[in-house]
């Protein structure tokens, strides 16, 4: 396992949100949860800290209280195959209240960001082609949830002339 990891900081969630990660997410599992002592600040017994893995990546996830929340400057991508299993990862990431956002953005019911992505999207952007690449491009910007298909006909569209 690698010696580099994610430490994310929620308010008072990070057990919940550690299991609904590992129930969405193949591989994955809570590993260890570490409870307050009376010396901390949070309720004695409390979770300070929850490590789990997703799909063998450890992170570690801390109830440090409402001091900081996330942005959209850190996120999570999630490599997909199929088109199934973007909207899978989509749907189970939405549930509960998250907030869809745009090219393959969302964030989750506790604010973190997700990007769902389809092994597509980087290979039908890095065409040679750079017409078509745009064109995939300019069809990307305009989705929510990323679309295979939609991605895959903007590529094929011929060239007007």
């Amino acid at each position: 396992m690698s010696k580099v990891h994610p430490f994310l900081w929620f308010d008072t969630q990070a057990e919940e949100a550690a299991n609904l990660y590992v129930s969405i997410f193949p591989n994955s599992k809570v590993t260890k949860v570490v409870r307050n002592t009376a010396a901390a600040p949070g309720p004695t017994n409390g979770v300070l800290t929850v490590e789990f893995e997703l799909d063998g990546t450890k992170v570690i996830a801390l109830n440090g209280g409402p001091h900081f929340k996330f942005t959209e400057a850190f996120s999570f991508t999630i490599d997909c195959e199929t088109q199934a299993e973007v909207d899978r990862y989509w749907d189970a990431l939405l549930a509960g209240g998250g907030q869809p956002s745009q090219c393959g953005w969302l964030k989750d019911r506790f604010g973190l960001s997700w990007q769902v992505v389809p092994a597509a999207l980087p290979k039908l952007l890095g065409d040679p082609d750079r017409a078509k690449a745009n064109r995939v491009m300019a069809a990307m910007m305009k989705m929510v949830k990323l679309d295979i298909a939609a991605m895959e006909a903007a590529a094929a569209e011929p060239v007007a002339g």
